[in-house]
């Protein structure tokens, strides 16, 4: 199986989650932390591949979801510049393997990528708080 270089926020539920399915599934993981890395433009830019700029941040993210940041209008230097100065608005995790790099957990990605135990309970990026607070007020 694969060797997933993982970079997390520390203590995230959801990651932890993330990272017991990838476990489950055979795969070893090298968990790092997200917001003590030293990234630059050039370290941080290819995880997001040709996706829009839209979908490299963390949704959850109180600057996104109050509308501080416009993310639909911003340019990719803009992007890298305020992710670089706040992590956590970066989508998470990011993942490397063997080259690759990936941002977000979409289950279908990943098991196409380096596959998934069948059968597994659904993960994703959402926030397991974001998505307990939304059960909660009936969304």
């Amino acid at each position: 199986m694969a060797l997933v270089v993982f970079y997390e926020k520390p203590g995230c539920g959801g990651n932890a989650k993330q990272k017991a399915l990838l476990r489950a599934s055979g795969h070893e993981i090298e968990a790092k932390s997200l917001l003590s890395e030293p990234w630059t433009s050039a370290s941080l830019r290819p995880y997001f591949g040709d996706r829009p700029v839209r979908d490299w941040f963390n949704l959850a993210s109180p600057r996104v979801k109050s509308g501080e940041i416009a993310i639909d209008r911003m340019g990719e230097q803009d992007a890298l510049a305020l992710m670089l100065e706040d992590p956590l608005l970066i989508r998470r995790p990011l993942m490397l393997v063997s080259g690759r790099r990936e941002c977000g957990f979409d289950a279908e990605l990943v098991d196409a990528w380096i596959g998934l135990k069948p059968d597994s309970e659904k993960v994703s990026d959402v926030c397991i708080k974001e998505q307990k607070r939304d059960e909660d007020v009936g969304r």
